[in-house]
């Protein structure tokens, strides 16, 4: 049985130590493994906490002595740290006063609409700004590679400006995901550098898979020799490539019909 991270009977008590256990518990939580097995992850500031709440995906809140009220009214009690402790569990060179415990999802794909493939984006921000767009352009679900960077890492959220809570992500084998909804009816586009115009590809309303892949090496090729169309973005200028967040807002724009 998991420890509980926080309780409502210790509101009036002001954690001042850093040692404290249950402070010890929840900064362990800024690590990959101690995620994974606990599975629950923190968010930090008022902003992407107040997201976490209304989606229904806080469990617990931690609040500086100093940190102004949330503008949203929530019925969780939340747990009072000093100043020096908050900036002590906080990711962040300047903590905004507030962190929400949240549990991971057991996400489960979409049967319909439009799905994103990421084979091993490494950089937090592209991760973190992909999902944003996908979230902003009706994207279903997002599915990511072993490779890719974790989505609950801090970089990715903050990035994800929230949009974080309200799509679901699956890591899973992209070969079986990407064979398994082409037998569902969806057209699979990779991009890569050499490959059709992306304006040429009509996709006649159907839905479809981008698949979009790592800043340095793109997608592999194994992924590539499953798709249905690859696809080019061309570059006029001298730049040899254009960011993967980039070029994925590009493609996800030109076939969601919005």
């Amino acid at each position: 049985m998991r420890e509980s991270y926080t309780s409502s009977k210790e509101v009036s008590t002001l954690i001042m130590s850093a040692s404290n256990p249950k402070i010890k518990q929840i900064k362990k939580l800024q690590q990959k493994k101690y995620r994974q097995k606990e599975q629950r992850f923190l968010v930090e500031g008022p902003h992407l906490v107040e997201e976490a709440i209304q989606a229904g995906r806080a469990e617990s809140l931690l609040q500086s002595e100093s940190a102004k009220p949330l503008a949203i009214e929530t019925a969780m009690e939340p747990l009072l740290v000093s100043d020096e402790v908050m900036k002590g569990i906080s990711a962040t060179k300047t903590s905004q006063g507030w962190l929400a415990v949240c549990k991971l999802p057991d996400e489960s794909l979409p049967t319909e609409g439009n799905l994103l493939f990421i084979d091993g984006v490494q950089d937090p921000g592209n991760l973190g700004t992909i999902i944003r767009t996908a979230e902003a352009a009706a994207i279903a679900g997002i599915i990511i590679s072993e490779e890719t960077v974790d989505p609950y890492n801090d970089k990715v959220i903050r990035s994800t400006q929230g949009a974080i809570f309200h799509l679901p992500i699956v890591r899973a084998d992209l070969r079986e995901q990407m064979i398994a909804q082409q037998q569902a009816g969806k057209v699979i586009i990779g991009t890569a550098m050499k490959g059709h115009h992306y304006r040429e590809i009509d996709l006649e309303s159907r839905d479809f898979g981008l698949l979009v892949g790592n800043e340095g090496a793109g997608v592999s090729n194994e992924l590539l020799a499953l798709t249905d169309e690859n696809v080019t973005i061309p570059i006029v200028g001298q730049s040899e490539s254009l960011n993967v967040a980039v070029a994925t807002a590009i493609l996800i724009y030109q076939w969601s019909n919005l």
